[in-house]
């Protein structure tokens, strides 16, 4: 099943599921050689199409070319291997937000042939100390500004070895850049299997603990040649930008794969804030832009303002249910559809989504080609067109989690089932219902509930508490918090701030409940467990 593998570090293959747990994939129409290296691909390779004076990265007031891109992490790539000891195979953590000197070290370490985990900023030592326990991670690169988190991980870890300080501000005033200064330029990029391992992706379960989804060389190449040219048509005119977290693979995607993989220009933000986003969109003439509908409520007030967004000629959103007249008054103001889309980590990138020609409201579309879909019930038997059902999807890229046993739950009968629940109508469209699961999604944020309520039962005052998703016209939902207090504490709002503060110091930032509501007693069932449903519904 797997073909040639250039790790001496075998720790990523050895960790695959048992092949009998794997979705079925379909590969057909994504043929690539036997080695493959997508960070030469994405960089290298283009120089050699004629792209090397193209713009390919924008960011903290620089901009680079495909040859400078290439130049700079080959230079990179000379110091992972020969100072840092990087060997084919080991995993590199990327701690970073998004900005021009993370997509170099993530692609610099994927031409060493190193399995890459790109992690967000906001992410607390703790939350690090998981990751890097469960892929065995042994190097580190960090934005020297965010050491602090990094080298507290770095100290109570038996695994990792070596973190090592980047400049994402364009300076080179790190100890990896002065490193790369005196390295050639060319790299011989390790000649990796297609299917080697090239990323691992990390989410969270509802549980709280992380889950590793683990993507080959091809996977990153597919979601380009797939969604990217067959839903977005890139060119090499285009200019990206977008909000997601380049440590999600939705970002990733979207904001550096399917741009270099065509010789268009990615821009990148390290805050995406809505109104960020539209200074850029009009600085910079933006053609393709990634974000949640919460954004583009903010783009469309401000094209109200006198804010010129008419460059943009491909709306994504994601991250949260697109509303109907959010999609409405896009379509009035623009002339453009907005294309809704939904993905998975598990499947690296959007499968299922509206085209230009080919879109409606209230509606995620059809299948992106390459990917089967059907809608099941709780036993895995197809439900009937216009019930809701559970969304089961097969395609060119699938599921393998890194030694987990939640493959099984996720993979049944070789289809990945996503914890999404859909209807399809007559015609073949799908619209989303809801989550089958206690996930919250905010603004894009996936954010398991039991993580936070640890976060909150770890502060004195708080004797139990139930964290649910709170319906938001903004955000989608919300983080809400239904706390019991101890004795002597007061359900005032000095106590709520309090609690807020102290989630946002244990776990990252984003994960905070937006809504505290003090109550007597939780519901329960007779064994004891919490009842979020009535909570939910109020009771």
């Amino acid at each position: 099943m797997l073909g040639l593998s250039a790790h001496e570090d075998t720790f990523a293959r050895d960790s695959l599921p048992a092949p009998e747990l794997w979705p079925d994939f379909k590969l057909e129409g994504f043929d690539y050689p036997e080695q493959l290296n997508a960070g030469y691909e994405l960089t290298d390779a283009m120089v050699g199409k004629g792209f090397g004076d193209h713009t390919a990265l924008i960011g903290n007031g620089r901009q680079r070319t495909y040859k400078e891109l290439a130049d700079w992490t080959n230079r990179l790539a000379h110091v992972l291997v020969e100072e840092l000891g990087v060997r084919p195979g080991n995993r590199v953590l990327i701690r970073s937000a998004n900005n021009p000197a993370m997509v170099a070290c993530w692609l610099a370490a994927t031409k060493a042939g190193a399995v890459v985990i790109n992690t967000m900023p906001m992410l607390r030592a703790g939350e690090l100390g998981q990751i890097v326990d469960k892929a065995e991670v042994e190097f580190a690169l960090c934005d020297m500004r965010l050491m602090e988190e990094m080298e507290a991980c770095a100290a109570g870890s038996r695994f990792l070895k070596r973190v090592v300080g980047f400049d994402g501000t364009s300076n080179h005033e790190a100890e990896l850049d002065r490193l790369a200064l005196e390295k050639p330029v060319r790299f011989e990029s390790v000649q990796t299997g297609r299917d080697d391992v090239a990323l691992l992706g990390f989410t969270s379960g509802t549980t709280g603990e992380p889950k590793a989804t683990m993507h080959f060389h091809r996977d990153l190449l597919i979601i380009a040649d797939g969604y990217a040219k067959e839903v977005l048509g890139v060119v090499p005119e285009d200019v990206f930008i977008g909000s997601p977290p380049l440590a999600f693979t939705f970002g990733l995607g979207g904001l550096a794969v399917f741009p270099l993989r065509f010789g268009a220009t990615a821009t990148l933000l390290e805050n995406a804030s809505p109104p960020n986003l539209i200074e850029i969109i009009q600085k910079y003439k933006a053609t393709v832009c990634f974000t949640a509908p919460t954004a583009y409520r903010a783009m469309l007030r401000a094209m109200e303002e006198g804010a010129d967004l008419s460059s943009l000629r491909a709306a994504v959103s994601a991250g949260e249910t697109l509303p109907a007249p959010v999609y409405d008054e896009w379509i009035a103001k623009t002339g453009k559809p907005m294309l809704d889309g939904i993905g998975a980590t598990e499947m690296l990138h959007i499968f299922i989504s509206n085209r230009f020609d080919d879109h409606r409201p209230a509606c995620t579309g059809k299948p992106v080609t390459g990917y089967d879909v059907k809608i099941i019930d709780a036993a895995g038997a197809d439900v009937p067109l216009g019930e809701v059902g559970r969304l089961a999807v097969r395609g060119p890229t699938g599921c393998r989690y890194l030694a987990d046993d939640r493959q099984r739950a996720y993979v049944r009968d070789g289809w990945n089932v996503t914890g999404d629940s859909f209807m399809m109508d007559a015609e073949g469209y799908l619209h989303f219902a809801a989550r089958n699961d206690d996930m919250i999604l905010s603004s894009g944020y996936n954010i398991a509930g039991p993580e936070v309520e640890a976060a909150l039962l770890s502060h004195a005052a708080v004797v139990e508490c139930g964290v649910i998703g709170a319906p938001d016209e903004d955000r989608g939902a919300i983080v809400e918090a239904h706390v019991v207090l101890a004795e002597g504490w007061a359900a005032d709002e000095t106590t709520k701030k309090a609690l807020q503060d102290h989630v946002k110091a244990k776990i990252a930032p984003y994960k905070y409940p937006r809504s505290v509501v003090f109550i007597d007693a939780l519901p329960k069932t007779q064994t004891g467990k919490i009842q979020r449903f009535r909570l939910r519904a109020g009771g």
